[in-house]
């Protein structure tokens, strides 16, 4: 079976097939570094995650960029209301982009450009260069050099409106702008007392690149002039991947991406994310509330990217129960199997697979999940379930969290639970049964189940109460 995805572009499911065979040349919006990503933006960070593992799963090589907006309007604002140079401003923003990555499981890209490194400023020098050689671009009466949408034709096919509907003599120096705005966009933005000390040299003087040539210069500079697959939330269709088709495709006079692939927004509690309304979250606020990364990662991957998803504690209280429902199994298969005497055929991931090959059909695929450990739960209830088929199941396992990432990492258990589990183990020796239920309450205060065994204490991630905020 082949693998299909939406087409932004097309507005169709269709067949996937690389330029070059084996190989996916993939780019994916980063982050803009002027504050903490948000779970809004870890949306769709984690769709591409589970996009690259599933063409991975399917034996293609991903070569994969994924760039820092490290200069913009919102970055400049944001120095300089810190009173910091540039650099010194975005860079915990950037640690922290980093450090949320690795909470989320979520692989890293081959390339992770940063838009103020000198051979992106270059490259994107070059290219407004060649945009006002061949009549693309302009140098307005302000100094700054902007792109004339005009020259191309197709300008608007992305976000699916017409030139026709466009207003003529119109610029827009903003970074970012509704379609009511649209017009002329800014390539390289003259200096300004605004802009402090942050400015290149360029042949029309000192300034800085606008946000949209940024990734069409990083994109085509590292994985060259024609993508496999561009990526991003639906709210960048319009203006920013519109105006990266058209200046790149002016530049290289080739077809800048095959597929573009959008995710929906996320709402939280049924409302739009927003600090006013109190519902604004980052990955710090919700771990700070005690759920984990992989609470967090579920919710998030657990409904298709062109559907919206409506974030919410309840659904992260059924993250977790989904979770501990999928540790428990593991444990039962891992006792069932006992030590590995021989390879056995590893069966059972047809469809799983291909829930994720018809434009990742996450609900279909985890559905797939769910019903094999429904299955074999009941099996191993009856003693059916042999230790070959058992690690055949395991085996299973691993190449589905090849995919979702959502396997238990023993090494999220603590120092501090360890230390606690021992204590307990011994007040059950002594048979300290009310020191021992205490520890227990303090292991499960610290996130954690103990079940005790004929094989000793087990644990596994504790259930979320019925309403957590």
């Amino acid at each position: 079976m082949s693998i299909r995805f939406f087409n932004t572009l097309t507005r169709q499911v269709e067949d996937f097939t690389p330029r070059e065979p084996g190989l996916v040349r993939l780019y994916t919006c980063g982050p803009t570094v002027y504050n903490f990503a948000h779970i809004g933006n870890f949306r769709a960070y984690v769709f591409e995650d589970l996009l690259q593992r599933h063409l991975e799963f399917r034996g293609y090589r991903v070569d994969r960029a994924m760039n820092l907006t490290d200069v913009d309007d919102k970055t400049i604002r944001g120095c300089h209301a810190a009173g910091l140079p540039l650099a010194e401003f975005t860079a915990p923003f950037k640690k922290a982009f980093f450090d949320d990555l690795d909470t989320l499981r979520i692989k890293r890209a081959n390339h992770f450009p940063e838009a103020t490194e000198a051979v992106h400023i270059e490259r994107m020098i070059s290219m407004i260069s060649t945009l006002v050689e061949k009549g693309h671009a302009y140098r307005a009466d302000d100094g700054s050099v902007y792109f004339r949408i005009r020259s191309f034709p197709n300008y608007g096919h992305l976000a699916h409106f017409h030139l026709e509907d466009l207003r003529d003599g119109v610029r827009v120096s903003n970074d970012e702008y509704e379609k009511e705005n649209v017009g002329d966009f800014a390539l390289w933005k003259s200096w300004s007392e605004a802009d402090g000390d942050v400015g290149w040299e360029s042949p029309w003087g000192r300034g800085r690149p606008g946000w949209h040539i940024e990734c069409s210069a990083m994109a085509t500079g590292i994985l060259g002039p024609e993508l496999d697959i561009h990526c991003g939330g639906e709210d960048n269709i319009f203006p920013h991947h519109e105006a990266e088709i058209a200046q790149s495709e002016c530049c290289t006079g080739k077809p800048f991406v095959r597929l573009w692939m959008h995710c929906r927004h996320l709402q939280v509690e049924g409302s739009k994310m927003a600090k006013s309304a109190g519902n604004f979250f980052t990955l710090r606020d919700l771990m700070e509330k005690g759920w984990s990364g992989r609470e967090v990662r579920y919710a998030l991957i657990s409904v298709k990217y062109r559907e919206p998803l409506n974030f919410t504690f309840e659904g992260l209280a059924g993250a977790r129960s989904a979770l501990q429902r999928l540790d428990e199994w593991t444990a039962r298969l891992r006792e069932t199997a006992g030590p590995e005497t021989s390879e056995s055929p590893i069966e059972g991931l047809e469809a799983f697979g291909e829930a994720l090959d018809d434009d990742l059909n996450i609900s279909a695929a985890l559905a797939a999940v769910f019903e094999t450990l429904r299955l074999t739960n009941r099996r191993m209830d009856e003693g059916a379930i042999s230790p070959t088929e058992a690690r055949t199941l395991l085996k299973w396992l691993v190449g589905v969290n090849s995919v979702l990432a959502l396997e238990l990492d023993s090494e999220n258990i603590s120092e501090v639970v360890e230390d606690l589990l021992v204590r307990r183990a011994e007040a059950r020796t002594s048979k300290d049964w009310k020191l021992s239920d205490t520890l227990r309450d303090e292991i499960l205060a610290i996130g954690w189940m103990v079940k005790d065994t004929k094989d000793g204490q087990k644990l596994s991630p504790a259930r979320a109460p019925a309403t957590t905020n």
